[in-house]
């Protein structure tokens, strides 16, 4: 997260939240597994709250598009962009927030603001895209109310889940650590902790031990796995194939975190095979979406380690033998039709004040 402004309550705030890639161990996050996730540079979302007479809920004019030439212009805008905008990610933390507050007796001001947001994260990419506004919101009303200092950051992605939840919107806890912490962080999601705690155990790791990492994704992901998921249901029904798959999926976030320390890179590329293909045994070719198996197999066919960011719609990649392999790579994406750009890895974003909050 970034702050470019005071965080007087009388002055503009704005903050930034940026993408995240989950590297290791997704989708173990919600099945009381470990992940290794960072946040990157190249795409965020910004929140900016302005003191006002009454409270406001700025549509985005592009993301919250209610003006069109036509009906043919407003179907196609669905079909393209669905009915959801940023509005009511804003609305859902602004009633989480309070909703915390009351519960754990944390006096709020009475002054209102104008809430408005910008964002370039490609939709339905798998880069938690709408994480990013509510975390950036979050940290807005954060320093508005000046409660910053007593909100641990440990607590502050379960919020954000919360507001997504609202919504109807299901994911689990790694990508709001990831966009709450910023950097490289290591995730523990075990029951023992999730129960004593109300959260993980979240270790920030150092950035630099990161290899040059590319990330692919589609212009117009038209086909990012549209069939129904069993897994959730099969691993509640206690299917011992999902059970131990999961396991082993946390497994590849643990052995990643020691192949990380050891800046054991030939490591690290098996890890992240091994990752997506658990996956894709788990989940099966249909739920995963063919565009999304192509880009995995177009970085996998120049010898270049790949997996998911997220749920599908981007992939990250790896490429051990370097620079010639990269330009492979390029090649092929631009003959598949598909983007590649270099990841930039953004800095953890706790400020002192955060620090302070930590529990550990």
């Amino acid at each position: 997260m970034d702050s470019k402004t005071s965080s007087s309550s009388s002055s503009v705030i704005e903050h930034k939240a940026y993408a995240r890639v989950g590297l290791l161990g997704n989708p173990s996050d919600v099945y009381h597994g470990r992940t290794i996730s960072f946040a990157f540079s190249n795409f965020w979302a910004s929140v900016q709250l302005r003191p006002s007479d009454e409270l406001v809920i700025t549509p985005h004019p592009t993301h919250d598009f209610v003006h069109f030439r036509s009906l043919d212009h407003l179907i196609n805008r669905l079909s393209s962009e669905g009915y959801y905008g940023g509005v009511r990610l804003l609305m859902a933390i602004c009633k989480v927030f309070y909703s915390y507050c009351r519960e754990k007796e944390i006096n709020l001001h009475t002054r209102n603001f104008t809430l408005s947001y910008d964002t370039n994260i490609p939709r339905q990419a798998g880069l938690s895209g709408s994480s990013a506004i509510v975390c950036a919101a979050l940290s807005c009303l954060l320093d508005f109310f000046d409660v910053r200092h007593l909100i641990k950051v440990e607590v502050r992605p379960k919020l954000v889940l919360a507001a997504e939840k609202e919504l109807g919107i299901v994911a689990g806890l790694q990508d709001r650590v990831a966009q709450v912490y910023g950097g490289l962080v290591h995730m523990d999601f075990s029951q023992e902790h999730m129960e004593k705690l109300g959260h993980g155990i979240y270790t920030p790791m150092d950035i630099n031990l990161l290899p040059p990492l590319y990330l692919i994704y589609a212009d117009n992901p038209s086909d990012s796995g549209k069939v129904h998921s069993t897994v959730r249901q099969r691993w509640l029904d206690g299917d011992k194939f999902i059970i131990s798959s999961m396991q082993e999926v946390a497994k590849v976030a643990e052995e990643g975190r020691t192949a990380l320390l050891e800046k054991d890179y030939s490591k690290l590329a098996m890890l992240m095979n091994r990752n997506f293909d658990l996956r894709r045994s788990m989940f099966g070719d249909d739920v995963l979406g063919a565009l999304n198996i192509e880009m995995v197999e177009v970085a996998r066919r120049v010898g270049a380690a790949s997996k998911f960011t997220g749920s599908g719609g981007a992939i990250v990649v790896f490429c051990p033998d370097g620079p010639s392999q990269v330009k492979l790579l390029k090649e092929n994406c631009q003959k598949a039709g598909f983007v590649l750009q270099p990841i930039q890895v953004a800095p953890s974003c706790l400020s002192e004040v955060d620090l302070k909050t930590l529990s550990c």
